[in-house]
């Protein structure tokens, strides 16, 4: 099992944290450009983390070398459910170097968009260390 799925099925969101690069790069599903680093990738994990409900991998791909794997998921959100994938590319060292996480339908990701506006202030003053 991939390190990083085990980790997010554990619920440990440290060992997530661990297995991202310092200039991992986080492709959101709703919003258009990436986010770079550790800090805001960590704390954008840790509130889909509370924004997801009944959250399952329910395949997971990779290549021979396992450097790219992709994660098929679903949850919900609120009433929506959806389906997903996370899409990660490892780099030499084995940590997260890209992730990018892809939803539908566009009720869900709508729904998904929403609850993260919600929180995302709060995700920002935690990736800049501020209380």
């Amino acid at each position: 099992m991939n390190p990083f799925r085990k980790a997010v099925e554990d619920g440990d969101h440290a060992a997530v944290v661990d297995l991202l690069a310092e200039d991992v790069v986080f492709t959101s599903p709703v919003v258009f450009k990436p986010y770079a680093g550790k800090a805001i990738t960590s704390a954008i994990l840790g509130a889909v983390a509370s924004v997801f409900e009944d959250f399952r991998y329910v395949r997971e791909i990779a290549d021979p070398d396992g450097r790219d794997v992709a994660l098929v998921f679903e949850a919900r959100v609120g009433d929506r459910t959806l389906q997903g994938v996370d899409l990660l590319r490892f780099d030499a060292d084995g940590r997260v170097a890209d992730l990018t996480v892809m939803v539908r339908p566009l009720s869900a990701a709508q729904a998904l968009q929403a609850a993260m506006a919600a929180r995302f202030e709060a995700v920002e003053r935690e990736a800049s260390g501020a209380s």
